[in-house]
């Protein structure tokens, strides 16, 4: 079904979803496309993949308020407004290489959905190869949606991860070199929501980008097996993702549980939001600059 170099129906080609185009755009809820994005403005609002319905992931996709995911019933509302079942074929993209169409995945996985996708590649492979586009906003009726779950499985919370590092379960640290090893909190542009940095002690830094090839498409699965052995983690036993706020792990998460297969692999969506800010919570830093370097507690 997917015609990428995956097996897994987890993931599916640019060209597979341009030759269901029509399916997604009938208001029978059988298909669904959607577009997670951060940028939404000078995303999706701008222009989308046609028959795509259009999610902002801050308002959309999280409870600001309580700095979590949505509440099960939150989530059935919204997806039933977007004309979105239970039953349907959810395919998800995004901007900033899938990111947060990647965390939308793991929503939907969270709360019981089955048949949801990635769209390989997502919104910057979509758009730098001339694929279609359109600027209209569907408008489907309303269907039920029963969600199911949660499912906690997908996601360890701050007592798991601690619980982790008691058994050595690998950790895998997604962000970029400079916050792993402590030298800045947050990315370039993004608010620095904790007040220590470094990583998660034990935790490997394999960057979420690494996930990916040159043209933003996934690796294949023997290359994917190859990077995460080199770091000693190979699916023999659980594996926790972590970032600043849980969407750039979610890129790893789907790689080593839907690509590679793995069973137990678990986001931590409090990231280094939480960790960082945990009084005496333990840390690493690899940095000689005494101005950022951070208590190991």
């Amino acid at each position: 079904m997917s015609s990428t170099a995956h097996d897994s129906d987890a993931i599916v080609s640019p060209e597979w979803v341009e030759d269901h185009l029509d399916e997604f755009g009938s208001d029978d809820p059988e298909y669904r496309l959607v577009e997670a994005d951060i940028d939404y403005d000078e995303s999706y609002a701008e222009s989308h993949i046609p028959n795509a319905v259009g999610f902002r992931w801050g308002s959309h996709l999280q409870d600001s308020i309580q700095r979590d995911i949505l509440h099960k019933e939150e989530f059935a509302e919204i997806m039933g407004e977007a004309g979105i079942s239970e039953d349907s074929t959810v395919v998800l993209y995004g901007d900033e290489s899938n990111q947060w169409a990647a965390y939308t995945y793991w929503q939907f996985k969270y709360y019981g959905h089955d048949d949801v996708k990635l769209l390989d590649g997502g919104r910057p492979y979509w758009m730098e190869n001339d694929f279609p586009t359109s600027e209209e906003k569907p408008d489907f009726p309303s269907q039920e949606y029963d969600a199911s779950g949660p499912f906690d499985g997908l996601r360890i919370y701050r007592e798991g991860v601690e619980d982790a590092l008691e058994l050595d379960v690998p950790l895998v640290d997604v962000r970029s070199g400079e916050e792993y090893r402590g030298e800045k909190i947050a990315p370039e542009g993004s608010p620095e929501t904790a007040q220590r940095a470094g990583h998660i002690p034990g935790a490997e830094n394999i960057t979420w980008s690494e996930n990916l090839a040159d043209d933003g498409r996934f690796k294949d699965p023997e290359e994917l097996r190859d990077l995460y052995a080199e770091h000693g983690i190979e699916g023999d036993s659980q594996v926790v993702t972590y970032c600043r706020i849980g969407e750039r792990s979610s890129i790893t998460w789907f790689s080593l549980r839907e690509l590679l297969g793995w069973e137990d692999v678990r986001n931590y969506d409090g990231s280094w939001t939480e960790w960082g800010n945990l009084i005496r919570s333990p840390i690493e830093v690899e940095t000689d600059d005494p101005s950022s370097r951070a208590s190991k507690g």
